[in-house]
């Protein structure tokens, strides 16, 4: 998302003068059975993310304006191409309701993929933006239950914290807030939503349990309101195609030893879809480490370089 699109479109074209063939607009699983594929090679390897967002079902939410966070991104980045027409695909057409200009926006969920929500609403000139975290604002520095080397949970700013201080002067997040219902304008467009405040104590057993604090409910305007509450994993029904088992987090299943092998024979599985929503840079690590793997399985051998960097093999 933050990388030039020149330098995307170079290395794409670097690929292609290497020999991979680029079939574009094609949902296997839809248009091509994944079974199919991996009968007729050699070897497959699924690298498709884990693009299944979860949902946020409550009264209002069938209302005009409301997205999913990817679909309103991927849009816009589109869009940075400019126009782009193959004999493949129509020219893309500007969609007014995944705009921010001039809108209130409101982004449910704070991690990564809700900060970029927040940075491309800015650029695209949102009249307000806002977030809501469902969790209690993080302390300043560690506390007694987060001891190291665990994670830091910590108060951290992200670039689209900090640019939307410098330019409406406060942090667009909302602490323990939690969404109650989408607000209809009587158009059938989404207006705002309402929303309380909440608060976490230790239950018994030291599980965390959540309260709605009476008296704290308040209406925010929004005529964009972007869902980015995490992903479920992959979608299913390439797995589905496959026979492939999922582990406990919906992702897919891989060998305990031969780490981006699958329980299918010749089918590999790296990436988002194996490890779960992460950085880009576990995607092209793991990219890297399952071409490692599928070069073993098809030659016996690989001297492609290990996780540690190259590996001798004598």
């Amino acid at each position: 998302m933050k990388l030039s699109k020149e330098v995307v479109q170079r290395r794409v074209r670097l690929l292609a003068a290497e020999g991979v063939a680029f079939k574009c607009s094609v949902d296997v699983g839809k248009d091509i059975s994944a079974s199919d594929l991996a009968n007729e090679y050699d070897a497959l390897v699924l690298c498709m993310g884990a693009t299944w967002p979860r949902d946020l079902p409550l009264k209002g939410r069938q209302l005009n304006g409301i997205h999913y966070a990817m679909e309103f991104l991927e849009s816009w980045q589109k869009k940075q191409m400019g126009p782009v027409t193959t004999h493949h695909a129509p020219p893309m057409k500007d969609n007014p309701e995944l705009s921010a200009k001039d809108k209130n926006v409101l982004v449910i969920g704070g991690g990564d993929t809700g900060c970029d929500c927040i940075a491309t609403s800015l650029r695209q000139g949102a009249k307000s933006i806002t977030t809501f975290e469902i969790l209690p604002e993080p302390k300043k520095t560690r506390g007694q239950d987060n001891p190291w080397p665990q994670w830091p949970r910590v108060f951290r700013v992200d670039y689209g914290h900090e640019e939307v201080k410098v330019k409406f002067g406060h942090d667009p997040r909302k602490f323990s807030t939690l969404t109650k219902e989408f607000l209809d304008d009587g158009e059938g467009n989404v207006c705002g939503v309402s929303a309380v405040e909440v608060e976490w104590t230790r239950g018994p057993g030291g599980r965390w349990e959540m309260k709605e604090l009476p008296g704290t409910e308040r209406v925010y305007k929004a005529e964009l309101v972007l869902l980015a509450m995490g992903f479920l994993g992959p979608e299913r029904y390439v797995a589905n195609q496959l026979d492939l088992p999922l582990d406990a987090r919906s992702n897919v299943e891989t060998d305990k030893s031969n780490i981006y092998k699958t329980p299918v024979n010749n089918v590999f599985a790296a990436g988002d879809c194996r490890r779960g929503q992460s950085l880009v840079v576990w995607a092209i690590s793991e990219g890297r480490q399952a071409a490692r793997a599928v070069d073993s399985f098809l030659m016996g051998r690989s001297a492609l370089p290990g996780p540690g960097g190259v590996i001798y093999d004598h």
